[in-house]
């Protein structure tokens, strides 16, 4: 069972596309946006500025609800920007990004060493490369500094390390008490544990779970059982705990439970959570396991501050995260599970199925564990990303038998098919850059969308607001998509047509890469629209300490202002809930919270007051005020006003 060398050129690849796309000027641009990429910055500058790493902080509020490995991540990387003297705001942004850059890497890394062991081909372990550094869906949410590209990577090594201990079994002279078998069990058990510091619980029900169901279908019910004592269960246990629990500890410790809050109840056949009040709130260890991670999934979670995208649409996300690779899922997922073999079936019944084809089982398990989990609770749209390596892995075994006769007719058809919805989609986009009006210098794109307040509690609700008209501030990066989409599967099929299956395949790869960078053209441009960075950066300079800085409404929705302010001290008018909801019934929470006659008694003294708010989401019309206001700046449908006129 030889493994094939990682070609140079493999890696070379990968460490080209990783820059160019992940690690160089999109830690730059656009700037944080507000909501959850602006407030996981935050928290992560918070933790320098407390030095608490134990207990995170939003806007000085205890921020309970997530687990610390990406503040970690990102407060060291800010650190480190600081001491080689990056103190701006935008220096400190781009340190925020850089680990989950580093995730993607990591991610691309492990899933190259594991197609070339589990499909025994070094060009599935770059076709591996190519679609996973390509995909849309984890260049998009890695624009955010969400920790969903770390669940990716340590998921993706817990079942390499998994599989290495199925290469182990199946080797010649294998002992359970062989070395190598439990370095890889410790290996599992380290990456599930600080998957669980990623993202809480799934952490580690993911990679188990799949592991216990791709054990009893491979080898039933008896021997799975002995499979797994032979796993060194509780060494890995062990391991885990080591990692996993002190956190998890201290942070119950430093959050207990304050006063008298009142216990879930069953009331007419229903689940009732009673809300906290002032001095009256549940612990670390009930709202984090309880309410994040148990009612969440029931969709009984408090506050109520998310929507749920529908099922056929995460189903449908799956293609379209990891287009133009997901038009080969149904044949690779038909190659590793061909059920109207019947010499696959018997391997299947007799639990004997070939190393090789247990792999591509394993491959289905994991993605369609993962599908299935997330289609019985609440979901957003990024959460279909720990499937995507399973089915970037499935893709990458289907596409190296492309010197198969059925398979190159079929990877023939199915280049055709991308290729007459490329031209398509460049037929439609030369359509709306003829018809579409030139709109004058220095429009502001938020005077050109619509509003859908309904739709922004998913993760891309704002991009529902696009207009015909907008389409004219796009005309660069809707060309780019077009011809992207246009010529890869052109030349794609020219290539197929010569029988040079592996550089068409290279060539759709292009294709699939000229459409991030439109994507990343277009984000950029739209980007004004989501972030409050703008509106910091024209007040920076009158703002002193003693100034009040205030939102219209919820944080997340200006929390860009307290960022790039650098301010941990920004006010809430008419907007006490969402991240910020929680921890503010605590007894030591900062008196941040304004009522409109709060705000009123605080106009007219002589204390400067900066008041962002929407002109488009509600809330944005102010309560009257006893005193003049002054509109300092307007973008991006935002402004901020103040009680006094600029200096």
């Amino acid at each position: 069972m030889n493994t094939p060398a990682r070609p140079r050129s493999t890696l070379l690849a990968m460490l080209v596309l990783w820059v160019a796309f992940y690690a160089s000027f999109t830690l730059f641009t656009p700037p944080l946006l507000d909501d959850a990429d602006s407030v996981h910055a935050e928290v992560a500058r918070e933790m320098l500025v407390r030095h608490d790493y134990v207990t995170l902080y939003a806007n000085g509020v205890r921020y309970l609800e997530k687990a610390p490995l990406m503040y970690w991540a990102m407060a060291a990387s800010m650190k480190i920007v600081q001491l080689f003297g990056g103190q701006s705001p935008q220096a400190l942004a781009a340190a925020a990004r850089f680990p989950i850059a580093l995730d993607v890497l990591g991610l691309a890394w492990i899933a190259e060493m594991l197609a070339r062991r589990m499909l025994r081909s070094a060009h599935a372990g770059l076709y591996a490369v190519l679609i996973l550094l390509s995909s849309f869906g984890i260049f998009l949410f890695t624009r955010l500094t969400l920790p969903d590209a770390g669940v990716c990577l340590w998921l993706t090594l817990a079942l390499y390390a998994f599989w290495r201990t199925e290469e182990l079994g199946s080797a010649p002279h294998h002992t359970p008490t062989d070395r190598s078998l439990r370095i890889h069990c410790g290996i599992f058990a380290v990456a599930c544990a600080l998957n669980v510091l990623t993202k809480g619980l799934i952490g580690v029900v993911f990679p188990v779970a799949i592991v216990v169901i791709y054990l009893l279908l491979t080898r039933g019910f008896k021997n799975t059982l002995h499979r797994l004592r032979e796993l060194h269960p509780l060494a890995t246990l062990e391991a885990f705990l080591l990692i996993a629990a002190p956190w998890h500890i201290l942070a119950g410790l430093a959050n207990p439970t304050q006063g008298h809050p009142a216990a879930i109840q069953f009331v007419q056949g229903h689940w009732f959570v009673p809300l906290p009040n002032d001095g009256n709130v549940h612990g670390w260890f009930w709202f984090y396991f309880m309410n994040e991670h148990v009612l969440r999934y029931l969709n009984l979670r408090i506050p109520r501050d998310y929507d749920t995208s529908p099922l056929w649409l995460f189903w449908g996300l799956c293609f379209l995260w990891i287009m133009p690779w997901s038009a080969f899922i149904f044949k690779a997922v038909a190659h590793a599970l061909p059920l109207r073999w019947d010499k696959w079936r018997d391997h299947f019944r007799r639990h004997d199925l070939p190393l090789r084809r247990r792999g591509l089982l394993l491959l289905i398990v994991w993605s369609a564990f993962v599908l299935l989990f997330f289609s019985f609770s609440t979901r957003q749209e990024y959460y279909v990303l720990p499937a995507l390596p399973a089915l970037a892995l499935l893709i990458a075994a289907w596409l190296t038998h492309d010197n198969d006769v059925t398979v190159a007719r079929a990877n023939l058809r199915i280049t055709t098919t991308l290729l007459i919805l490329g031209t398509l989609f460049a037929a439609g986009a030369i359509f709306l850059l003829v018809h579409t009006k030139a709109v004058a210098p220095n429009t502001d794109l938020a005077s050109l969308l619509t509003q859908n307040p309904s739709d922004y509690a998913l993760s891309m609700g704002h991009f529902m607001d696009l207009t015909g008209p907008s389409i004219a501030l796009f005309s660069f990066p809707l060309t780019i998509a077009a011809l992207s989409l246009f010529l890869g599967p052109l030349t794609a099929l020219i290539l197929h047509k010569r029988a040079q299956p592996h550089i068409a395949n290279l060539a759709l790869a292009s294709g699939a890469f000229g459409f991030l960078l439109a994507v990343f053209l277009g984000l950029r441009i739209f980007s004004p629209v989501l972030t409050s960075a703008q509106l910091a950066e024209s007040i920076a300079p009158q703002v002193h300490a003693q100034d009040l800085i205030a939102i219209h409404g919820e944080y997340e929705s200006g929390s860009a202002l307290g960022f790039y302010l650098q301010r941990s001290d920004i006010h809430i008018f008419d907007g006490r809930s969402s991240n910020l909801w929680y921890g503010s019934f605590f007894p030591d929470a900062p008196a941040i919270f304004e009522t409109p006659r709060s705000l009123a008694e605080k106009w007219n003294k002589p204390q400067r007051i900066f008041l962002w708010q929407s002109l488009t989401d509600p809330p944005n019309t102010l309560p009257p005020l006893p005193g003049p206001v002054y509109v300092l700046v307007t973008s991006g449908g935002k402004e901020i006003i103040s009680n006094q006129p600029n200096r």
